[in-house]
This record gives structure tokens, sequence and C-alpha cells, in this order.
């Protein structure tokens, strides 16, 4: 029979978030993959790493998956990415993709997921705790509260809605165009702050709009709250 393929939610950055299901499949199987070209040397691996010690020993499957914008690339690089994993899973191994916060949130996991499932194999999510619910712990604030919103968006992606409606925003990954995405903040007038790196060594908190720099990095998480 196939094996099954796992997609696992690691959480933002600190390994003492990982779930007890996030560990217990890691550890219980024996290929584990991730985005990249050294599964190594990804973020996802640093973190599991820390909170499974025995994926060190653990055959390890890179699967690329470059950040282009150009859809039929992608496409491309996901079927032979899908492709990888279901060479494995022919041979009756299971496969567990490791992936950032959880994975049903913009995970590269859905991609390859939707692919191997239509060429009949069997696959299941774990899930991992959001990077936005960590960050807003970490700020020691509620997202939301009583019948507010909450409105996630991938900000590099939608800096040209105005954040006019009721509730919360989230703004994930925004730190590659910052400048923008501030002034976008500023017109909307709502309690800003910012959350870099969360979880993870070099983090770093930013308790308003002014505290921001412009070149904040890539994992920059923006909560912007009613005032």
């Amino acid at each position: 029979m196939a094996g099954i393929l796992f997609g696992v939610g690691v959480g933002p950055g600190d390994p003492e978030l990982m779930t007890l299901k996030a560990v217990r499949v890691i550890r219980e199987n024996d290929v584990i993959a991730a985005p990249g070209d050294d599964v190594r040397e990804t973020v996802a691996y640093k973190i599991a790493v820390q909170a499974v010690p025995e994926l060190a020993e653990k055959e390890l499957l890179p699967i690329r998956m470059p950040m282009v914008m150009d859809k039929e690339e992608q496409k491309k690089n996901h079927r032979l990415g899908a492709k990888q994993i279901e060479n494995v899973l022919d041979q009756g191994k299971n496969v567990v993709f490791i992936t950032l916060g959880d994975s049903t949130i913009y995970s590269t996991f859905s991609y390859l997921q939707e692919i191997v499932e239509a060429d009949g194999y069997e696959t299941r999510l774990v899930s991992g705790i959001p990077s936005f619910c960590a960050a807003a712990a970490k700020l020691n604030i509620p997202l939301t509260e009583w019948q507010e919103q909450l409105h996630v968006i991938p900000a590099r992606q939608n800096l040209k809605a105005k954040l006019d409606q009721p509730g919360t925003y989230v703004l994930m990954k925004s730190g590659s165009r910052m400048a923008q995405t501030k002034k976008l903040l500023a017109e909307s007038g709502k309690k800003v702050r910012m959350v870099e790196n969360c979880g993870m060594p070099d983090e770093k908190i930013y308790g308003s709009l002014d505290e921001i720099p412009d070149n904040a990095g890539y994992f920059s998480l923006i909560i912007a709250k009613e005032l």
C-alpha cells in the first residue's frame, strides 16, 4: 500500500509552541520533507529539531519551491515536488511535510496536497499554532473581543485595499514592502503593533507604527486594532 502524506504545522518559531501531535507524527515517521534545497537549512526544520532531536537522524526530502510570481513556473515546480513525494509514497513510506505556522493558512503544503490527492494518494493535516495567534500572545493583547471581526491578509499582495472594515487586521509577511504597508496603516487610523520573527532568537517587538522600520524582515507580522 502507498504511504500517507502528512502536512504538519510546526508553529511560528518557538519549539515549545509545537503541538504534541506534531511532535508525535514527526517522531513516528521516517521521511521528513520541507520546502527548500536543503531541509536542514529551512526555518521549519530548525524549529522542529529542537523539539524532536531524533529528526536529525531521519531521511530528509528537500522539495524545491522557489518564490516566483509566474503561475506556470509555480505549477511546474509544484508538480515536480509532488512527484518527488509520490515516489516515496509508492515505496509504502509515509512523508511528513513540515511547514511554518499552521498547515492550513497560506501554506506551501496546500499546493502539493491538491496534486497528490488528485493523483489518488491519502493526505492528512496536522494543525500548528498560527503566527498571528502567537504574535498576539507575545504582545499580550487579544486579537478580537465580543463581536469584532478578524481580517487576515497577506500584506504584500493587498496594498491597494484600504483597511476600512471594522475589527482587527492581521497583515502577514509584510516586510518586503514595509514602507507602502506603513502608509496604508497610517491612513487606517488603527492602533498598530508588530512582531518580527515571532518566537525566534532574533525576535523584535514594536509597540507603535512609528517604531516600525522600513527595512523590517520578511517574517514581520502586524496587528492593527481599532482605537
